[in-house]
């Protein structure tokens, strides 16, 4: 057995497949604007460090400098996505499972998402019901964006555990930096947004294709 007490998971690409209800969104907003749409696989490298900056990249090029223009496709694309963010969105295959063996095993479950705080709970509490999170962390005011990981810290810190005894499972480089940057093991998922090279190039310390083979590091 290994000396792991908690596993802190990302959220959108790590245990939720999000990404139609994300580009939805961002479609009607971009629509909106008269802007090219995106498909799911494109938005796929556009999310994952906030929504202002989902917007930006979605945005044509010669637009991202437009503070207004930003501003408008964030309000335009939170507003659509209040209305459509559980249609589609799911836990990937695998996820109930490993949740379930993960809590058999006593072991603390977080997540830490740079989507809103609100969201964060919102959605948690609604698609992943069944789960008991010991700490569900968004994006708040006066916090940075992952991968800054002093929000995590600090629950760690609550929950009287220490960096070195997580497991911190996510889709993106941002996720690894956040691993790295707070002292966690970090397992690169890659049944999410990105692929191995970027992973692997953030800090990934281990690779997982499936849900399930995180048992394996554990």
């Amino acid at each position: 057995m290994s000396d792991y007490k908690a596993v802190l998971f990302d959220l959108d690409g790590t245990l939720l497949d999000t990404i139609d209800d994300l580009a939805d969104a961002m479609n009607q907003a971009m629509a909106a604007c008269g802007y090219p749409v995106h498909s799911a696989e494109e938005c796929k490298l556009f999310v994952g460090d906030g929504v202002r900056n989902f917007a930006t990249r979605a945005m044509p090029a010669n637009r991202r400098s437009d503070e207004a223009a930003v501003a408008r496709v964030t309000a335009l694309y939170r507003q659509a996505y209040a209305k459509n963010w559980d249609h589609k969105t799911r836990p990937y295959d695998g996820i109930p499972q490993l949740l379930d063996e993960l809590a058999a095993r006593g072991l603390t479950l977080m997540v830490y998402s740079n989507k809103p705080d609100d969201f964060t709970h919102l959605t948690v509490r609604k698609l992943l019901p069944r789960w008991n999170f010991s700490a569900v962390i968004g994006h708040r005011e006066g916090y940075h964006h992952k991968p800054d990981p002093t929000a995590a810290l600090e629950a760690l810190a609550q929950l009287g555990i220490a960096p070195a005894e997580v497991l911190y499972v996510g889709d993106t480089g941002t996720d690894m930096k956040t691993a790295v940057a707070a002292g966690m093991f970090s397992a690169g998922a890659l049944w999410g947004f990105r692929d191995a090279a970027e992973l692997t190039a953030n800090g990934a310390k281990a690779l997982v294709a499936h849900p399930m083979e995180l048992l394996k590091l554990l």
